[in-house]
């Protein structure tokens, strides 16, 4: 059996002219193919290939991937004893070539019952640095940062939504290559690490994903950022009409960004030439093409926010409706359930699920009940409530940070990508008055239960 797999690799060499090398748990088939000049395919142009069975080897798989296009160099992860490891990179010689490779092969039934998954690879550079003091300029950020890691190209700084003058907590540091980004986590990562007397928190930025030129071709809305919260949805409407009255078809603001709708694509790129960098409110914004993220199960279009400058989406729009938060975003709202009342009459029970519950409140009693005509309405405040009243962990630490005078717990959403593919996500809480940070071991796929888990994660550290 070895003899037949080896004679199948070496027919495979001399049929494409590649050379064929094994070094650190890895094939390489390639890197440059024959008759390569110049230098290796920009980035973009690499493909993540998963599932692989074990038994399966370049002999089959190299023969699949070129129906794509030229592949630059394949690389199959290998085991010790021989087998694969259940996942390779394809770099083709084209980015239209690895895009390609993904429509034609994801999910392709590569043996009877087994498919593979194929997804672009993300050669990333670039690191999220949180917990930031938020008095320190994108200057002060990036000399420190230069100071304690090396291959430094540029630090990307977002001002408060509430106080221009003041950045969000956390910057994205963009290295020269993915070695050098690697290097400065692992120097950062270590808890003990502090910049200006904060422990540092440390992640992978998760790369915007790329939208196909094609699709991109057809996008007719705006994303406009480092907007005034006060700035209203009319005044974007007026500013953005001002080269072509009527041209706008409808606007939706999102704390400090905005979804900017137009009737034609033409109106749409006319607006972002003239708008991006003007002051709206006193504040210089940016505009840019919204990236469409998929559809919703009514086939509209969905737009991804970059409130993190292609760094993390913490934003999607969706039938004007706002689904993740963004990450600066600390509201905190009563616990809601739903309950009918039918007859107007009797107190139902509210059904919340199981793991929405909050282990901190006792006594509960979860009723609704009709509010009568006549009634009398007292204006009311979280302080004014009992801590049982508060049914969700996310009230209760807001409750207890009012009582002990502290600010108010901030939130910063993470996502991660789980095994299956499914985005989690976790939010780390901070409250500045007592200088701490507190951040779960455990991550959620939905965005209510992150952040319940958070609150209830730092009730727990509190006691």
């Amino acid at each position: 059996m070895e003899s037949s797999k080896e004679a199948a690799l070496l027919a495979l060499m001399e049929k494409t002219g590649y050379s064929m090398v094994q070094e650190n748990g890895q094939r390489k088939f390639g890197g440059p193919p024959p008759g390569w000049e110049g230098l290796p395919p920009p980035r973009g142009c690499e493909v993540f290939v998963g599932k692989i069975p074990r038994d399966i080897y370049e002999d089959e798989l190299v023969p699949l991937f070129e129906r794509a296009g030229r592949i630059y160099e394949f690389r199959l992860m290998m085991e010790f004893s021989g087998e694969n490891r259940g996942y390779a990179f394809v770099r083709y010689t084209t980015q239209e070539a690895a895009q390609r490779a993904i429509n034609l092969l994801d999910n392709y039934e590569i043996h009877p019952g087994k498919f593979i998954g194929v997804c672009v690879s993300l050669d990333n550079s670039r690191l999220f640095i949180g917990s930031l003091p938020k008095d320190k300029t994108k200057e002060e950020i990036q000399e420190e940062m230069m100071k304690v890691t090396d291959g430094v190209v540029d630090v990307i700084v977002y001002p408060s939504t509430t106080d221009k003058s003041k950045n969000r907590g956390f910057a994205f540091v963009e290295y020269e290559s993915h070695k050098a980004a690697a290097m400065a986590r692992r120097k950062l990562i270590p808890e003990t690490f502090q910049l200006w007397g904060h422990t540092l928190q440390v992640h992978w930025a998760e790369p915007e994903k790329d939208v196909d030129e094609e699709t991109m071709q057809r996008v007719r809305v705006l994303y406009v950022r480092n907007l005034m919260l006060h700035t209203t949805e009319e005044t974007l409407r007026l500013e953005f009409s001002r080269q072509k009255p009527g041209s706008v078809e409808r606007v939706k603001k999102l704390t400090d960004y905005a979804f900017i709708h137009f009737h034609s694509r033409e109106d749409a790129l006319a607006a972002q030439e003239s708008m991006n960098g003007k002051l709206i409110d006193g504040s210089p914004i940016e505009v840019s093409l919204a990236k469409p993220v998929g559809k919703d199960k009514d086939g509209n279009r969905r737009f991804g926010t970059r409130a993190g400058h292609n760094g993390t989406t913490v934003g999607v729009y969706r039938n004007s409706s706002f689904v993740l938060r963004s990450g600066e975003d600390s509201g905190i709202g009563l616990a809601t359930g739903a309950a009918v009342i039918r007859d107007g009459l009797c107190p139902r029970p509210l059904s919340l699920p199981p793991h929405m519950g909050n282990p901190y409140a006792v006594d509960i009693e979860r009723c609704v009940y009709p509010l009568l005509p006549g009634s009398s309405l007292i204006p009311g405040n979280l302080q004014s409530l009992k801590p049982n009243q508060l049914s969700s962990a996310v009230s209760l630490l807001e409750y207890i940070c009012h009582k002990n005078g502290w600010s108010l717990p901030e939130y910063y959403l993470y996502s991660t990508m789980g095994h299956d593919g499914k985005t989690l996500l976790v939010y780390e809480v901070v409250i500045n008055s007592t200088r701490s940070s507190y951040m779960p071991d455990k991550v959620c796929a939905v965005l209510e239960d992150a952040k319940e888990l958070a609150a209830q994660n730092v009730l727990q550290n509190l006691r």
